[in-house]
C-alpha cells in the first residue's frame, strides 16, 4: 500500500504548480517513502491540469467547486495511509516534510503545522490574518474544543486518511480547514502541532481567500459545532441571573446600596428567564439532531438526558407550569374582584402579569419542546414517502 499521498488542490495555479509537485517529488524520493503527488483540480482553465500530468503528478476532478470541496475529492482519491495537503501556491515548503511523517509514524492521526513557530516570512502573511483574523479565530478554535492547536487556518497539514474519512467532512469552501480540525478534536482524535515556515506566494494574481467573507464562514461554523458554549452556557447564565432578581423583586422593590431595583429590574429578570429556558431547551434539540445525523458524538452524559427525558415528562412539567400561570391569573383577577374592579397599584399588576408571563412561556416552550424532542428521537425506518406526480394537462 503506498505509505503518503501529497494532496495540491489547484485552480489555476500554473505559475506555481510545478514548482510545488517537483519539491514534493524530491522529498518523496531523498526521504524514500512510497508516495505519489496528486494534484485535485477545482476546474482550471490555465493549463494547470496539464502541466501537473507532464511532471507525472496524479490528477482528479474535483467538479463540486470550493477549497473543501476540492480538498474532499482529492482524500477520497489518494492511494495514501497518509496525506499531507498543502497549496499550490508555493507558499509552503513540500521539500520538508519530515516532521509531519515522523509524527504520523509515531500515531498521530492530524498533524497540524504551526506558522507562527516555524517563520512567516515578510509579505507571507497580511497584517490582518497575522495580528487579528488568525490569533483571534485560533484562541476561539481553542476555548471552544479544547484542543492545543494554535494556528487553526495553517494548509499544510497532514494526516492518517481513514481517520479523517470517518469524520465526514462535507464544508465546500476555506472554512474546510477549520471543520477538520473541529470534527478531529471533538471525535478525540489524536492531534499535534509542528513548526512549518511560510513564504510570500509565487502567483502575480489575487489569492482565492477573501478575508471578511471566509473570515465569518470560520467564526459561523466555530460557533455552529459548539452547542455549550453557543446555547447551554448562555442559558444557564441567563436563568441564573432571572432567578436571582426575579425572585426577591416578586416580594417588592430590592434595595441594593444607592440603587433601588423594581419592576422595570423585574421585566428583565422574567425576559432572562423566558430566555434562558428557551436557550438550554434549544441547546438539547440541537444537540440530538446533530447526534443522530452524526454531526456531533455523543456522551455519556448526554445518553442519560436522552434515555430520561420523554414527551410524557415533558407535557407534565409544562402543564404543571400552565397550572400555576391559571392558578395566578385566577387570584390576581380575586384581588381585583374583591377591590370592586377600581385602579390597581402598578407594582402589583407588574408583578402578576411578569409572573403569569413567565410561567405560561416557560409552560408552552416545554410542552412544544418536548414534542419536538420526541419527533426527532423517532427511528428512521423508511423513507419520506415521494411527492405526488403533477397532472399532466392535456392540451387544447
Amino acid at each position: 500500500m503506498t505509505e503518503l499521498t501529497i494532496l495540491m488542490p489547484c485552480l489555476n495555479e500554473a505559475e506555481t504548480l510545478g514548482a510545488c509537485i517537483r519539491k514534493a517529488q524530491g522529498f518523496l524520493e531523498r526521504s524514500g517513502i512510497d508516495g505519489e503527488v496528486l494534484v485535485s483540480d477545482n476546474g482550471s482553465t490555465d493549463g494547470s491540469r496539464e502541466i501537473a500530468e507532464s511532471l507525472g503528478a496524479r490528477v482528479v476532478l474535483a467538479p463540486r467547486k470550493g477549497y473543501g470541496a476540492a480538498l474532499s475529492a482529492g482524500i477520497d482519491a489518494a492511494h495514501g495511509r497518509y496525506v499531507i495537503m498543502g497549496d499550490s501556491d508555493d507558499s509552503y515548503d513540500f521539500s520538508s516534510l519530515d516532521a509531519f511523517v515522523a509524527e504520523l509514524r509515531g500515531g498521530a492521526e492530524l498533524v497540524m503545522g504551526n506558522r507562527f513557530a516555524g517563520g512567516i516570512a515578510p509579505g507571507a502573511m497580511p497584517a490582518l490574518h497575522r495580528y487579528l483574523g488568525n490569533p483571534v479565530l485560533s484562541f476561539i478554535g481553542r476555548t471552544l474544543y479544547k484542543t492545543p492547536i494554535r494556528d487553526f487556518h495553517c494548509g499544510l497539514r497532514g494526516f492518517s486518511r481513514m481517520a479523517i474519512q470517518r469524520l465526514g467532512l462535507d464544508s465546500p469552501g476555506m472554512e474546510f480547514a477549520s471543520e477538520m480540525v473541529m470534527r478531529a478534536s471533538l471525535s478525540d482524535l489524536n492531534i499535534v502541532e509542528v513548526p512549518t515556515t511560510l513564504s510570500p506566494d509565487g502567483r502575480s494574481r489575487p489569492p482565492h481567500l477573501q478575508s471578511w467573507r471566509d473570515g465569518w464562514r470560520h467564526l459561523k461554523l466555530l460557533l455552529t459545532f459548539a452547542p455549550f458554549s453557543l446555547f447551554l452556557y448562555p442559558g444557564l447564565a441567563l436563568m441564573a441571573l432571572g432567578a436571582m432578581l426575579f425572585l426577591p423583586l416578586m416580594a417588592g422593590p430590592l434595595d441594593l446600596g444607592r440603587i433601588t431595583l423594581d419592576t422595570g429590574a423585574l421585566i428583565f429578570a422574567a425576559t432572562f428567564l423566558i430566555t434562558g429556558f428557551q436557550l438550554i431547551w434549544f441547546h438539547a434539540l440541537a444537540r440530538l439532531f446533530s447526534v443522530r445525523t452524526g454531526l456531533l458524538p455523543t456522551s455519556a452524559r448526554f445518553e442519560r438526558l436522552r434515555a430520561r427525558l420523554t414527551v410524557e415528562g415533558a407535557c407534565t412539567a409544562g402543564g404543571g407550569l400552565l397550572a400555576l400561570a391559571l392558578a395566578a391569573t385566577a387570584v390576581s383577577v380575586g384581588i381585583w374582584a374583591a377591590r370592586g374592579f377600581g385602579p390597581l397599584e402598578p407594582g402589583a399588576i407588574t408583578r402578576a402579569a411578569s409572573l403569569v408571563a413567565v410561567l405560561s412561556a416557560m409552560g408552552m416552550q416545554a410542552i412544544t419542546g418536548g414534542f419536538l424532542w420526541g419527533l426527532l428521537g423517532q427511528k428512521m425506518t423508511r423513507p419520506a414517502p415521494a411527492a405526488a406526480p403533477e397532472p399532466v394537462v392535456a392540451a387544447a
